[in-house]
């Protein structure tokens, strides 16, 4: 099984692989596997016994979310796999959002951070309320436009902003 969207794989134990959970957390979920080689095999994994404790309470405490964290072994040799499941809710490592595409994990800024955002909270851009807008922003054609909308496209509005159509 190589790695994927769903799957990563590390020699060794880092803090910094917190972001990798994070990108499965905010993503689609994924399994991160330490102890195997970027082909897959087996290296072991010799301080086992203290990363089954670390890293589920660095999870906890730094990502605010639980993961199943089990031990594994092969041929006598141990490796660990973490399950990140996917979360409904935006998940960020010390204020920073992490996506997993593809086999990446991507640090997101700008216009992509305002769009997962909105999606999480199952939002589209034309949602969001801008409150310094006026009507002279919209247009006298953008107003006529809207209220030939027939009233079955489920824009209800009140009575005192457009007299003819109402809920």
């Amino acid at each position: 099984m190589p790695e994927s969207q769903n799957v990563e794989w590390k020699v060794s134990w880092r803090d910094e692989y917190l972001k990798w959970i994070c990108g499965f957390a905010n993503a689609k979920g994924g399994r991160i596997y330490i102890g195997k080689d970027d082909d897959g095999h087996v290296t072991d994994v010799s301080d086992h016994r203290r990363l089954m404790e670390d890293i589920p309470n660095k999870v906890v405490s730094h990502l605010g979310i639980i993961c199943d964290v089990n031990l594994h072994e092969e041929e006598g040799k141990h490796f660990i796999e973490i399950v990140v499941p996917p979360y409904d809710v935006p998940i960020s490592y010390h204020g920073k959002y992490h996506f997993r595409s593809g086999s990446t994990k991507q640090e997101l800024n700008g216009a992509s951070l305002n769009d997962f955002l909105l999606r999480k909270a199952g939002k589209t851009w034309d949602d969001v309320v801008e409150p310094s807008a006026t009507l002279q922003d919209i247009g006298e054609a953008g107003i006529e436009a809207f209220k030939r909308v027939p009233a079955t496209a489920g824009v209800c509005l009140p009575r005192r902003m457009i007299a003819r159509r109402s809920c």
